[in-house]
């Protein structure tokens, strides 16, 4: 058997695939990879996934040739709102192609760009289904705006020329309305879009309580850079967040995801720059309208309390008037009463001193002579009680040791004893 190189067997399956596969066939499959070359081919990779959208089942290369390339970039992009990119499905009209050189490979020659459009509002319709379900979509749009809402975290491009617009627009406004506008940077195109959001949401998050709202603006920019805006963990970011989040990407005819769960959706950042002056206007009008209540209620108070203090210092002074002669006219009678009492209590202690002195004089002879009669009684018992009365009597007092002896117990044996008499002492040794 003659063997075969491989340009001739390649040759051979080239053959057979233009032979099985003259047409052209429309093809659904999924973008995962999108090179544009410099000489304008474009180059793709398409997949098709399992049902759980895990594995690949099948995978396949693909070329839009530069002419056609430079019709259907963009009439897609018109239409569908963005580029080719990976991960959008797409349905492509294809011829099969087989290169000695280059392999297997799929040729494009048309796009449907409604069947891309129609998977990407399926994509929108289930990240809002899912929000719904977990009970967060309107959690944002039901927080209440602050009364005053003058400190804006803008989340932006730094050199965006909405950043500068929307800046202008505040911080000049013709109404002299002050705002505080710190920027917090952030990719607002391109595949870092959720990433970068998602971050600049977390650094306000981590200062809530310096900020009274959230606006993310773009400005400018291909409506078909928008689709980093319609991702699930971007709207549960926002629809969650605990300040009012207000959108203003700069476009007019698409809401994106996030427009749907913010707060407040303004088509470009002026409008929401013009937004915020005017609920400030509002709420100045409110502040003067109760300024104006507030001052004339407290006018009409004061001239209300004015008449009433005059009226209390009327009553007052009658009232002190009458109290005042009532008064006098009390002290003149208890100065009258206090006079009589006066009297009446010095007669009766003129009496009360006259009936005592006149006990006094009675009783002053009676008790001098009952106090000497006592005195003559007390001189008798003095006089009979005198030791020499008693010796002259018979009596005799004994004596040892110059103490008087009581009882015999008390004499000792042979202790010289003193007999007093009444006229002389006899000297005795006890035996």
């Amino acid at each position: 058997m003659k063997a075969l190189t491989l340009y001739e067997l390649n040759g051979l399956v080239r053959g057979v695939l233009e032979q099985a596969l003259p047409d052209e066939y429309w093809l659904q499959a999924e973008l995962s990879e999108v090179r544009e070359a410099y000489n304008g081919h474009c180059y793709l990779e398409f997949v098709q996934k399992d049902l759980d959208g895990r594995s690949l089942v099948a995978k396949a290369r693909g070329v839009v040739w530069a002419g056609v390339y430079l019709r259907l970039k963009p009439m897609f992009e018109r239409e569908a709102g963005r580029p080719l990119s990976p991960g959008l499905k797409v349905l492509v009209r294809v011829g099969v192609t087989f290169h000695e050189l280059y392999g297997y490979s799929l040729t494009v020659r048309d796009i449907d760009p409604a069947y891309t459009l129609g998977d990407m509002a399926r994509q929108r319709r289930e990240i809002l289904a899912r929000l719904e379900a977990d009970g967060i979509l309107n959690d944002n749009k039901d927080l209440p705006l602050p009364v005053l809402m003058n400190r804006i975290a803008v989340i932006s491009s730094a050199t965006a020329a909405g950043f500068g617009d929307f800046c202008n627009q505040l911080l000049r406004n013709d109404y002299r309305l002050r705002f505080d506008v710190r920027l917090f940077p952030a990719v607002m195109q391109g595949e870092r879009v959720e990433e970068s959001v998602l971050a600049a949401l977390d650094a306000i998050m981590a200062e809530a309580d310096r900020w009274d709202a959230v606006v993310i603006i773009r400005g400018g920019g291909a409506t078909s850079d928008l689709s980093g805006f319609d991702t699930y963990l971007l709207a549960a970011a926002c629809a969650q967040f605990p300040l009012p989040v207000i959108t203003g990407i700069g476009h007019e005819r698409d809401d994106t995801v996030l427009d749907l769960v913010a707060h407040t959706r303004l088509k470009t950042p002026t409008a929401a720059a013009a937004f915020l002056v005017q609920h400030q206007l509002a709420a100045a009008a409110r502040l003067e309208s109760v300024s104006r209540s507030v001052g004339q209620l407290a006018v009409a108070r004061m001239e209300r309390e004015r008449m009433r203090l005059e009226r209390l210092s009327a009553a007052l002074s009658a009232a002190f008037s009458q109290v005042r002669v009532r008064g006098e006219h009390r002290l003149e009678q208890l100065a009258l009463r206090l006079s009589h009492a006066w009297q009446q209590r010095l007669a009766a202690e003129r009496h009360a001193l006259e009936v005592c002195g006149g006990r006094i004089g009675r009783a002053i002879p009676v008790r001098l002579e009952r106090e000497r009669f006592r005195q003559q009684l007390l001189r008798q018992r003095f006089e009979a009680a005198d030791p020499a009365v008693l010796l002259k009597r018979g009596y005799s007092m004994t004596f040892c040791g110059g103490r008087l002896v009581r009882k015999a117990s008390d004499v000792e044996q042979g202790k010289e004893i003193t007999t007093r008499l009444a006229e002389g002492e006899i000297r005795s040794v006890v035996q």
